[in-house]
């Protein structure tokens, strides 16, 4: 069952990832779009589990996302 909670974090979660494609993985030009700070958009993208696809080329702007170890209660 999805929780409101897990429809909020899923909706975070693919706003951050849009942003940062949008700005080519530039932390502090995703935050501002975002409106949030660096800090704040780097905690998230480390709670979420988001990083860059392996093996890809550097220009690729495609994502991956781990499912994130930890839930929040």
């Amino acid at each position: 069952m999805n929780t409101l909670r897990d429809k909020v974090k899923e909706l975070e979660r693919d706003a951050i990832i849009n942003a940062l494609n949008q700005c080519s993985w530039i932390m502090a030009k995703a935050a501002r779009q975002l409106g949030i700070t660096e800090r704040m958009i780097g905690y998230k993208i480390k709670k979420y589990g988001i990083r860059r696809s392996e093996g890809r080329q550097e220009s690729s702007k495609e994502l991956v996302v781990m499912q994130a170890t930890e839930k929040q209660a």
